[in-house]
């Protein structure tokens, strides 16, 4: 006999998935993440997880080209950095490359060097704005109504 009452909805497991980049892992490819990820190893060649957050430990070595929601760089990072909402770089971290963010917090002590382009944010689908009906000048329909009128009694 099972007891249920332990068992936990899929959707609150799931709600706490990450990957997790041990310092002993070197990764030399492509990464395309569906969680956030936490890398405290070395990872060369490009990141994505548009979705999420990238953390880049103290001890995270990274020479590759980032895309994510979030970015939080502890550690160094070599390459082009871009993220849809937000960019801090910690008082440890070191950014050289290029970087383009909606918000960018950079700690006193980090070390950022490249192009910064801080752009507006990226606004949800907004439903389609009604087009204003066009109001007709007042003489056309006077004298619409006239011929109108006269058409009539004839």
């Amino acid at each position: 006999m099972s007891d249920s009452s332990n068992a936990t909805p899929l959707a609150s497991t799931t709600q706490n998935q990450y990957t997790m980049i041990g310092k002993s892992i070197r990764i030399k490819g492509q990464i395309d993440a569906a969680d956030p990820i936490y890398i405290y190893g070395s990872v060369e060649g490009t990141i994505s997880a548009p979705a999420h957050r990238v953390t880049i430990g103290k001890e995270g070595t990274v020479k590759a080209d980032i895309t994510a929601r979030e970015v939080v760089i502890m550690g160094d990072v070599c390459g082009k950095v871009h993220s849809d909402e937000r960019v801090e770089i910690r008082s440890e971290g070191s950014l050289l490359g290029n970087l383009s963010t909606s918000r960018l917090c950079v700690e006193e002590g980090a070390v950022l060097q490249g192009t910064i382009d801080v752009h507006m944010p990226v606004e949800k689908a907004k439903p389609p704005v009604a087009a204003k009906p066009v109001q007709a000048e007042t003489a056309p329909s006077v004298e619409l109504e006239k011929n109108l009128a006269v058409s009539q009694a004839s």
